[in-house]
C-alpha cells in the first residue's frame, strides 16, 4: 500500500503535482540522483563567481550496502544565479539521472557510515563526521588523498579523532560560530564537548602555526589546516574539554548558542530539551523535562535573536521555545506550536538571513518554510485557508523521508536537500538544490507593484475571448 498523507492522495500523487508547479513556484531546481543514500548534506565553501552562475563546494554522504565502503563526499557545484534559468527547463529533469550541476570532486572513503557532516565556520575545509562509532572525526577535505571507493579498499585516515563518548555517537553533533569548538551527544546519554585547538596545543605548534580558527579559504595549498599531524599511521587523537550529564536517553542533536561558546542545548530519546552552561559546571542550567510528546529528533538556535530556540520531533511537531521562560522540572511552554507535518520532524534550521524564518523537514517527505512574522496572517503566495499558521512554501520534490537540508548562507534563499528513498522508490537517494521564486518571500507591496508593471504587456498578449 503506498504511503498517504493528510491530504489522502499518495505520495507519487503529490509528487506528479508538485513537478506540474515547479515552474511557476521555482526560480531553480537541481535534481541529483543518488545511487546510494546520504543522510546528510553541507554547503562548503564558494569557490568562484562569474555573470550567471557561482561555484561552491557541497559535502555529501554515501550510506551502502557494504559492497562498496560508505564514503564522504565532496562536490563542486553549479549554482545559477536568480533569474537566469528558463521556467520551462528546470522541471525537465529525469529523476533516474545525475544532475549536469553537481559533479564529484573528490571522495574519501570513511571508516563505517556517515551519520551527519558539519563544517567548521571558520574554515569551513575543515569537517567532522559522526559514524556508528564512539568517536568524532575530523577532515581536512582539502589535503585529504581522493580515493575510489571498491571492495576492500582501506579507510581513509581522518586528521584527528576526538574521543570520550563510551557509547555511539550517530547524529548529534554541532561547531562553534566563533572558535574551532565540537559538540556531540551519544547513546551513553552524555554531551562531550571538545577543541580542535587543543590538539595543536599539545603538538607543541608555535602560534605562528595555521590553525582551524586562522583561514576560511578553501585551497590553502597541500598542507593540512589541522596541524600537528605525525607520519605514524594511527590518526592523532584529542580528549574532551567537557562530559555534560543530564539526559536519560540517548541525545538526539545539539546545538551552540550563537552569541556565546560557554552556553549549548540538547535534545534526546527522553523528550527533554536542556540549556547548559559550561562555566556552571556539567550539570543543566535549565532541564525542561517535557519539550515534546515524544523523542526529540532536532534543535536550532537563532543565530540573530539569541532567545530564540526550535525543536522538532517523532510527534510530527516543531516547537518554538524563548529561553528566558524554560523553567526546570516543569512542562515546556512553547511560545508556538508549528503542525505542518503528519510524520516525525528530522531537522530543523533557522534561515541565516532574517530572525523570523525557518525550514523543517521531516519523514512525509516535505520540507517546509515558515515565517513568525506570518503566523496568524493569510495572502502568502502558496498558503491555503486549510495550512498551518505561519507556513508559506512547502517543498514536495522529495518522495520519502527528507533526512537533511542546509540554507545557502552564501545564496540565502537557495537550499539542499537530501531524502532516502529506498523505502518509497527502491532506490538509493536523492539530492535537490532550489530556490523559490522571489516573488513569494519579497514584501506584498513590492510583488504587486512589479506584477502591475506587466499588466499592459499580460493583456496585449492574451487573445480576445
Amino acid at each position: 500500500m503506498k504511503e498517504r498523507g493528510k491530504s489522502g492522495h499518495s505520495v507519487d500523487e503529490r509528487y506528479t503535482q508538485w513537478k506540474t508547479l515547479v515552474p511557476v513556484l521555482y526560480d531553480w531546481l537541481a535534481n541529483h540522483n543518488l545511487v546510494w543514500p546520504s543522510l546528510s548534506c553541507r554547503w562548503g565553501p564558494q569557490l568562484d563567481q562569474a555573470k550567471f552562475k557561482n561555484r561552491q563546494r557541497l559535502y555529501l554522504s554515501e550510506q551502502t550496502d557494504g559492497s562498496v565502503p560508505n564514503t564522504l563526499v565532496i562536490a563542486n557545484c553549479e549554482i545559477v544565479k536568480k533569474r537566469i534559468a528558463a521556467a520551462e527547463h528546470i522541471s525537465q529533469f529525469n529523476e533516474e539521472a545525475r544532475s549536469p550541476f553537481v559533479k564529484k570532486f573528490k571522495t574519501i572513503i570513511h571508516p563505517g557510515e556517515v551519520n551527519r557532516i558539519r563544517e567548521l565556520p571558520q574554515n569551513s575545509r575543515i569537517v567532522a563526521t559522526h559514524t556508528d562509532s564512539p568517536d568524532v572525526l575530523i577532515w581536512d577535505v582539502e589535503t585529504q588523498p581522493n580515493r575510489h571507493a571498491v571492495l576492500g579498499a582501506a579507510d581513509s585516515r581522518p586528521d584527528l579523532i576526538l574521543t570520550g563518548h563510551s557509547e555511539n555517537a550517530e547524529f548529534a553533533l554541532a561547531m562553534c560560530p566563533s572558535e574551532p569548538l565540537v559538540l556531540s551527544g551519544g547513546k551513553d546519554k552524555s554531551v562531550v564537548l571538545w577543541s580542535i585547538q587543543d590538539h595543536i596545543t599539545s603538538a607543541g605548534e608555535s602560534s605562528s602555526t595555521k590553525s582551524p580558527g586562522a583561514s576560511s579559504g578553501a585551497s590553502g595549498g597541500k598542507q593540512s589546516a589541522i596541524t600537528g599531524n605525525d607520519n605514524s599511521l594511527e590518526s592523532p587523537r584529542v580528549g574532551p574539554r567537557g562530559v555534560y550529564q543530564g539526559h536519560t536517553d540517548t541525545v538526539e542533536d545539539v546545538q551552540f548558542c550563537p552569541s556565546s561558546v560557554q552556553e549549548f542545548c540538547s535534545v534526546g530519546d527522553d523528550s527533554c530539551l536542556i540549556l547548559w552552561d559550561a562555566r556552571a559546571g556539567t550539570s543543566p542550567s535549565i532541564k525542561v523535562e517535557k519539550a515534546h510528546d515524544a523523542d526529540l529528533h532536532c534543535v536550532d538556535w537563532n543565530p540573530h535573536d539569541i532567545n530564540l530556540i526550535l525543536t522538532g520531533s517523532a510527534d510530527n511537531s516543531v516547537r518554538l521555545f524563548d529561553r528566558r521562560k524554560l523553567t526546570s522540572n516543569g512542562v515546556g511552554s512553547p511560545m508556538h506550536k508549528f503542525e505542518g507535518h503528519s510524520a516525525a520532524v528530522l531537522c530543523v534550521q533557522w534561515f541565516p538571513d532574517k530572525a523570523s524564518i525557518f525550514g523543517s523537514s521531516a519523514e512525509d517527505g516535505l520540507l517546509n518554510v515558515w515565517d513568525l512574522e506570518k503566523v496568524g496572517q493569510m495572502g502568502a503566495v502558496t498558503r491555503t485557508a486549510s495550512s498551518p499558521p505561519g507556513l508559506f512554501f512547502q517543498h514536495a520534490g522529495h518522495r520519502d523521508k527528507v533526512v537533511d537540508f542546509h540554507w545557502n548562507a552564501a545564496d540565502p534563499w537557495t537550499i539542499v536537500s537530501v531524502s532516502d528513498d529506498c523505502e518509497s522508490t527502491g532506490g538509493g537517494g536523492t539530492l535537490q538544490i532550489w530556490r523559490m521564486i522571489d516573488l513569494i518571500y519579497r514584501p506584498e507591496a513590492e510583488v504587486v507593484a512589479e506584477l502591475e508593471s506587466y499588466k499592459d504587456h499580460i493583456l496585449h498578449c492574451t487573445p480576445n475571448v
